[in-house]
């Protein structure tokens, strides 16, 4: 579907910022963490056998349903490759202009090139733990960037970048939860791996809402509207098209959805709290000049949070743990 005039217009314009905003909110590679950091360094022989083994025993010390939530937050950074192919097709990125393409798919590639360090990070912990079916993590993987996925946006820059700035959020509050988990277990590094990686999300989380404040600068309107049909379809997170090796497309996902809302990492009280936070600092209720269909839409929107409130505490969260391939019940003891 081809966007108006004016969509490609306003991202014309806050092209003329991306140099700044790169500066701001994404960090130069030579000063940014890498995985290595916060992994057994393999080039030590005489520490790297001992690491690992302190590694390996701290992980036993985890519960099952934290095993399936950190294989199913790493199975969704390791699915990078179809976010931004995704985001290289929205109308306004043109990885194709010049020799490195126009602003926007150079930003593209610098979120890309941050991000890909989370997978990685995860994925290297989650072998030399030994508790995790890792043969099975990688097929579910490579299921989930050959499944591809629809989240709802179609081409549309505005609506792109709302569910940017809510997976963002929504992978920060995961990250960070883990983070605390795992230092309650006494686990100091893998909390530090996930303490930092929850740090780059809240990072790009400050740059994609940034991105919705400025158009609703100067497109307040169609921004506004775009939000709404957002919030109506629901943010459909990558995870919700996890699969096991043998199933349909999506079938993991609420199984996992259901350890993560046990252990309280991520919950429907988070997405309805996530969802008042960019109301709040895309100020939505002060917006001016709306034609009558935004004015609807603003107004759908301001009501939801208190609507799925009203839903969310109807639901019941099922006690059963589900057996995953991912995680053998016995290695998780």
């Amino acid at each position: 579907m081809a966007l108006d005039n004016i969509r490609l217009e306003v991202m014309q314009l806050l092209e003329k910022k991306v140099d700044s905003f790169i500066d701001k909110f994404l960090i130069p590679i030579d000063k940014v963490w890498q995985p290595t950091d916060f992994l057994p360094n393999s080039q030590n022989e005489d520490t790297f056998f001992d690491e690992v083994k302190e590694l390996r025993e701290l992980a036993k010390e985890l519960p099952y349903d934290f095993w399936v939530v950190l294989v199913g937050d790493t199975i969704t950074e390791e699915a990078l490759p179809t976010y931004e192919s995704w985001l290289m097709d929205v109308e306004g990125i043109n990885q194709h202009e010049g020799e490195r393409g126009n602003g926007w798919s150079r930003w593209t590639r610098y979120w890309t090139s941050e991000e890909n360090r989370h997978g990685d990070t995860l994925n290297k912990y989650l072998y030399l733990s030994g508790r995790v079916n890792m043969i099975e993590v990688e097929r579910t993987t490579q299921h989930l960037i050959n499944d591809g996925f629809d989240i709802g946006t179609d081409r549309d820059p505005y609506k792109n970048f709302v569910y940017t700035s809510f997976q963002e959020l929504a992978t920060y509050v995961s990250h960070n939860r883990v983070a605390k988990m795992a230092k309650e277990y006494s686990n100091k590094s893998l909390a530090k791996m996930c303490k930092i990686i929850a740090g780059d999300e809240m990072r790009h989380f400050n740059a994609y809402s940034e991105f919705v404040k400025n158009i609703f600068e100067v497109d307040p309107s169609q921004m506004m509207i775009a939000f709404s049909d957002m919030m109506k379809k629901k943010i459909v997170m990558p995870a919700h098209f996890l699969r096991e090796s043998g199933d349909a497309i999506g079938t993991a996902f609420e199984e996992f959805s259901n350890a993560a809302q046990r252990l309280g990492v991520y919950t429907s009280q988070d997405y309805i709290d996530i969802m008042q936070r960019l109301i709040d600092k895309w100020e939505i209720d002060k917006l001016a000049d709306l034609t009558d269909e935004a004015e609807k839409a603003r107004d759908f929107v301001m009501k939801l949070p208190a609507r799925m409130q009203r839903i969310s505490e109807r639901l019941v969260i099922p006690d059963e743990v589900f057996q995953f391939k991912w995680v053998e019940p016995a290695l998780a003891k």
